[in-house]
């Protein structure tokens, strides 16, 4: 996979434009990262240096079964929610950089309640519960990139 300087710097300017992370381009095997490092203050840096990555899945000639790797799942009771994220994004826990967190750990929350923020596109988005009940874990921390789908916070 080649990409021409022209078109990495047009995904670079995709990238500063729409204000996103990162963009991965698959093809195959291999991929390509055009990741734009991002410092996380009070004020909003326009001017993060942008990356690239080129990465090539190695893959090993044995005759041995493969390995599986089994991730460990969140130590929650089977009565906890997850509050997910419903786009792709940041995930913010507060209104504003140094005000009070929506809500943490131990906090109790109602349905319609604002648990945080998720940016996309610019767009400031509050993302309700869903459910009412006590916080009992936050999985991601201010300012981190998040999925769509990606579990939040849970309640009990």
């Amino acid at each position: 996979m080649k990409y021409d300087l022209e078109y990495i710097e047009k995904i670079a300017k995709i990238i500063d434009d729409n204000k996103l992370s990162e963009i991965i381009l698959e093809d195959g095997d291999k991929a390509i990262t055009v990741r734009k490092e991002i410092a996380y203050s009070a004020a909003v840096c326009d001017n993060a240096p942008i990356t690239v990555q080129t990465v090539t899945p190695q893959k090993e000639a044995t005759n041995e079964p493969a390995q599986t790797v089994q991730e460990e799942a969140p130590a929650t009771k089977p009565t906890a929610m997850a509050i997910t994220s419903p786009m792709v994004g940041a995930f913010y826990a507060a209104p504003a950089p140094g005000a009070k967190p929506f809500v943490k750990v131990g906090d109790t929350v109602s349905v319609g309640q604002i648990v945080c923020i998720v940016e996309a596109m610019k767009l400031m988005n509050e993302i309700e519960s869903e459910v009412s009940g006590k916080v009992t874990q936050i999985l991601v921390e201010d300012g981190q990139s998040v999925e769509y789908g990606q579990v939040l916070m849970y309640v009990e």
